[in-house]
């Protein structure tokens, strides 16, 4: 049974119009180890292989089709909403990264948003949950970094981890700190992936 990260990055794929195209072996190993979870920032500290993907995420600004151009550098830049069902009993807090395996600095951090209660379900358009914070993003400023592709084939995961315990990070901590944390705390997680194309 296919996992709901590889079913989600899939759908993407079709949506990018790239399926069916020869694809390096090297690319596909990349790939394998960043649907896993595996060699993202913080090296062998990483979500393991074992962390369920049983979280469902959605959001009712792109879901099943392209993310537009207002979340992006090409329009007014605003973070979509983003929901989530199915975190485990024991959830603690909750973490988004919003990240891209294509960029050139792999991955590229766009969103994270971390402390988010566990009885929450969505991050609003524009709104953090009470009580939630947010670290850097890979340009070094707190927040979102609205994407800004200059070609199509790039790759935005939004993925919501479930975590055992509420994270002793300020709001601003460094993209590697807060991920590091997220890694060594989640219990489960769920993805959504989509694309835009300029």
């Amino acid at each position: 049974m296919a996992r709901a990260g590889e079913r989600h990055d899939g759908r993407v794929r079709r949506l990018a119009g790239v399926s069916g195209r020869p694809v390096p072996a090297a690319a596909v190993a990349a790939a394998l180890l960043l649907a896993s979870g595996c060699g993202l920032i913080g090296g062998p500290s990483t979500v393991l292989v074992a962390v369920p993907d049983n979280i469902t995420v959605t959001s009712p600004d792109f879901n099943g089709k392209q993310m537009s151009a207002a979340f992006s550098c090409h329009g007014p830049g605003r973070p979509p909403a983003i929901h989530w069902s199915g975190a485990p009993a024991r959830t603690k807090s909750l973490a988004l990264v919003m990240d891209d395996s294509a960029a050139p600095i792999t991955p590229y951090i766009f969103w994270i948003v971390f402390n988010i209660g566990p009885q929450s379900s969505d991050i609003p358009a524009g709104q953090l949950p009470p009580g939630a914070r947010r670290a850097d993003n890979s340009k070094g400023t707190i927040g979102y970094d609205p994407p800004c592709p200059a070609n199509p084939g790039h790759f935005y995961r939004f993925t919501v981890y479930a975590l055992d315990r509420k994270l002793s990070l300020p709001a601003g901590a460094s993209a590697k700190t807060a991920w590091m944390a997220i890694a060594a705390a989640a219990i489960a997680r769920g993805r959504l992936a989509t694309v835009i194309n300029p």
